[in-house]
């Protein structure tokens, strides 16, 4: 009877892992990370407040393009918050599932120079420092020109390599009244979802984004 108990269990406990890495599969495959995005293409956030659609070109930064080729064609933002809209500033998304979000990350996206500045509307990549450029970006609600040339561990500048061509009243629209406070609250939202989304329930979201031309 023990011996039964132990090989049901350890059924159970495969067919639940297999459950678990399946789910996991479809979000990521490391063969995604070789893909090269189009010279030019569009893509639309379908969000909360209405949609944006950006033209992004990549010779303006084409390792980022690449990357955001990549996870926009495989709905890493399907469902993804505006987790740091703030005021004169910049909305920033791209975070919310570690283990997925830790896959893309650890396939390392190279520097490269700015060519396109801050400008508002413009979209780019956040960073900390070298090759750190994952899957978190930020669009600009205003014109950021310090972010061409600011230095930070190693890495300077932050080259954005699209722009908003319709939409721009919407950027405009995104919830920004929790400030940092929702930045500062990030590790609850890796961790319980439902619970960062039932204490900042006002945060605007990408409902999906895909591409639409090239």
């Amino acid at each position: 009877m023990k011996r039964m108990k132990l090989s049901i269990h350890g059924v159970l406990f495969s067919i639940i892992f297999f459950l678990v890495s399946g789910c996991s599969t479809n979000k990521f495959k490391s063969r995604w990370t070789t893909e090269l995005a189009p010279e030019s293409f569009t893509v639309v956030f379908e969000t909360t407040k209405g949609n944006i659609e950006i033209e992004v070109e990549r010779k303006l930064s084409p390792k980022a393009v690449d990357r955001f080729y990549q996870l926009t064609k495989h709905s890493y933002f399907t469902d993804n918050y505006f987790y740091r809209t703030i005021p004169e500033f910049v909305a920033q998304f791209g975070s919310y599932d570690t283990v997925v979000y830790n896959a893309w990350d650890n396939i390392k996206v190279p520097d490269e120079p700015v060519i396109q500045g801050n400008y508002r509307g413009t979209i780019s990549f956040g960073r900390s420092g070298k090759e750190s450029r994952g899957t978190d970006l930020y669009i600009n609600l205003v014109d950021n020109n310090r972010l061409d040339t600011l230095y930070y561990d190693g890495v300077r500048g932050f080259p954005t390599f699209g722009k908003i061509t319709n939409g721009l009243d919407i950027l405009d629209k995104l919830y920004s009244g929790y400030g940092r406070q929702s930045m500062d609250s990030i590790e609850l939202m890796y961790t319980n979802m439902e619970a960062f989304s039932k204490h900042f329930p006002k945060l605007d979201k990408i409902n999906k984004a895909y591409i639409t031309a090239n």
